[in-house]
């Protein structure tokens, strides 16, 4: 009796192995940055559910993420085992880059997370708060150096928006773009930037060792667990939060979208995922479906007013 009972559980857990889906997933972006992060939690989290018995990550990095779309959009048609990792950084980099590939070619699945945009500057820089970055901005636009992600992306917009918000021309922020957390992190280690601007995520461990200072939160309210005023605290009315969203292959069938979906309805419900968003310090703000392919194109045009009105987009 023990070893039928044995054999039959071995059957079933073969017949789970075999139905659980394989996954590539690219990250259009160099290791180290958001998406990477994003991209390689899934990978762990979908394969310690056994929701997934084999995930892959490829980094395709580049142009705010519309290299490793137009790769996506040209190689992975019709393949339901092939997904990217994207957000609104990509929103801003399709407009701002006149990509000819954009976010209609793919199978949105849903958005995951949301994190609110960090403010740091090195342990041993003369800025000490928002004041201080203000009073510098409003001397000299130019002085200010504002390291962060993709040109057109939610860094840049955030910056943008810091400015204006305080009565400085967003057309003169000096904004140098990175391709990715990794390179990021090192000019503003090493000083090369003034500020440096990206999601907590990105910072969270120079902030605890004390090498990066964080001078502001772009959340409404001050967040649980992290020690930072807010923008508006430090006399900013500024106020925005990123997202980070997974999509499938354009030209895939309703039923591979279905099965798609119902491995991320897991994911999101797993207890794995559950503790990679508290240690990241991501928001859950997951919404799936055709319900996150209409905010999607809310989002979209959103993204547009707002780099009109900074002057990145005509």
């Amino acid at each position: 009796m023990k070893h039928f009972i044995y054999a039959a559980m071995l059957s079933g857990l073969m017949a789970l192995s075999a139905q659980a889906a394989d996954y590539k997933i690219l990250a259009p972006a160099a290791p180290g940055g958001g998406w990477d992060q994003t991209a390689r939690s899934m990978q762990a989290a979908l394969q310690d559910e056994g929701i997934s018995s084999s995930v892959q990550v490829t980094n395709v990095p580049g142009a705010g993420g519309t290299i490793g779309l137009a790769q996506f959009v040209n190689q992975a048609s019709g393949d339901p085992t092939q997904l990217i990792v994207g957000g609104y950084v990509m929103v801003g980099a399709i407009l701002t880059n006149a990509s000819p590939v954009t976010l209609d070619q793919i199978t949105p699945i849903a958005r995951l997370t949301g994190e609110y945009e960090a403010i740091v500057v090195p342990a041993a820089s003369e800025i000490k708060d928002m004041a201080g970055l203000v009073e510098k901005l409003k001397a000299d636009p130019g002085s200010v150096s504002w390291g962060g992600g993709s040109a057109g992306g939610t860094d840049h917009i955030t910056a943008g928006l810091i400015a204006k918000a305080v009565g400085v021309d967003p057309t003169k922020v000096n904004y140098i773009a990175f391709s990715g957390g990794g390179e990021a992190l090192a000019a503003i280690l090493g000083g090369q930037v003034t500020v440096g601007i990206s999601g907590y995520g990105e910072f969270a461990s120079q902030i605890q060792a004390g090498t990066l200072r964080i001078i502001g939160i772009s959340s409404d309210a001050r967040i649980d667990g992290i020690d930072a005023p807010t923008l508006k605290d430090g006399g900013v009315d500024v106020s925005i939060q990123n997202w980070r969203m997974v999509a499938a292959a354009p030209g895939i069938t309703a039923d591979q979208k279905a099965a798609i979906l119902a491995d991320f309805d897991k994911l999101n419900g797993s207890e794995s995922w559950k503790k990679t968003l508290a240690d990241k310090g991501w928001a859950n703000t997951y919404l799936a479906g055709d319900a996150f392919s209409e905010q999607l194109k809310k989002d979209t045009a959103a993204t547009a007013a707002i780099l009109k009105d900074i002057g990145l987009v005509k």
